[in-house]
């Protein structure tokens, strides 16, 4: 029956909207900004920036569009920040049609974005590629970082590591295999890597329909993001940022090993923070939600000096786009 069901009904489908419901009630509107030259970013923005409030990007990674990633955080931080959920180039509602493909590129896409919101200063967190952004970001535009969260991601990772065996794959074809998975068996894969308690017995026709409505645009833009970061990619080359870094990690990461995290704290120095957050994998957030949370809560809010806001009705002429 539930099979049946599935060729006119999809799961995935029902639950983005479920999520851009989430966002909309929680204070957000999805905009699109056009960039100039071929490129459009996409993001969630308050319905009412109040200038009293610092502001907040959380930047998502590979998997499910950035509402997915964030869906269970967004809440816990709108009474202290105003913030935007974007999402990258070759993501949800971004494309480019420009050729590049480099991590600096995304980043200064994402602060022209931010400009464009009238956004001068921020705090980042980026989750795996997302904290690669969010790394180049702050090498960047060190002046608009106020404080960077890295979780998972590998931003120190060199093209030797996966010759050397550091990852469970030995190849950038197998690799992106797993993290642009087009099958069921490629998605169970993704999951094993991702969970250390991974979902069983997940249906394929589930998993068919979450490979139709997530994963399968921009599937070769997305290989050549991922062959960017890694191609020729050296320690030595990695410039050092002066921003105060926490760095959040799963300590059962499969797809970024801990080693990346214990190296990333010994390149940025006195400047980073490190947390490890046990019986957890790549996707700590989704797996691990209340200690993630509370974690980026600890290091982002300054209870010292967070402000108190006068709360103003909604406008009610604001368009959301669904």
């Amino acid at each position: 029956m539930l099979p049946k069901l599935s060729k006119c009904f999809s799961f995935t489908a029902s639950r983005d909207w479920v999520y851009r419901h989430l966002f909309a009630s929680a204070g957000l509107r999805s905009v699109e900004t056009d960039l100039g030259e071929g490129t459009t970013m996409h993001c969630w923005v308050p319905k009412l920036q109040k200038p009293c409030k610092p502001s907040l990007v959380l930047v998502h990674g590979f998997g499910a569009n950035a509402m997915w990633q964030y869906g269970e955080h967004v809440r816990h931080f709108m009474g202290h920040f105003n913030v935007y959920v974007p999402d990258l180039v070759f993501f949800g509602e971004s494309f480019t049609s420009r050729n590049e493909r480099s991590e600096s590129f995304q980043a200064e896409c994402l602060v022209k974005m931010m400009e464009a919101h009238g956004v001068q200063r921020m705090s980042l967190v980026g989750i795996s590629y997302g904290g690669f952004v969010g790394y180049s970001v702050g090498v960047q535009f060190p002046e608009v970082v106020e404080k960077l969260v890295l979780c998972c991601a590998g931003v120190c990772l060199e093209e030797v590591d996966m010759q050397n065996g550091l990852f469970r794959v030995s190849t950038l074809e197998e690799a992106s295999s797993i993290l642009l998975p087009q099958t069921p068996d490629k998605l169970r894969e993704l999951m094993k890597l991702s969970f250390v308690r991974p979902a069983r017995g997940v249906p394929t026709w589930f998993l068919q329909d979450f490979i139709q409505v997530m994963c399968t645009d921009y599937i070769e833009e997305k290989r050549e993001l991922l062959e960017a970061i890694l191609k020729g990619r050296k320690l030595s080359d990695l410039p050092k940022i002066q921003l105060p870094t926490l760095i959040l990690w799963g300590e059962q990461d499969q797809v970024f090993p801990l080693e990346l995290a214990h190296r990333l704290k010994r390149h940025i120095g006195e400047n980073a923070q490190m947390v490890i957050i046990k019986n957890a994998g790549h996707a700590v957030n989704l797996e691990k939600p209340k200690e993630f949370g509370k974690h980026l809560k600890a290091f982002l809010i300054d209870t010292g000096t967070t402000k108190s806001c006068p709360t103003s009705p909604l406008s009610s002429g604001e368009n959301i786009h669904f």
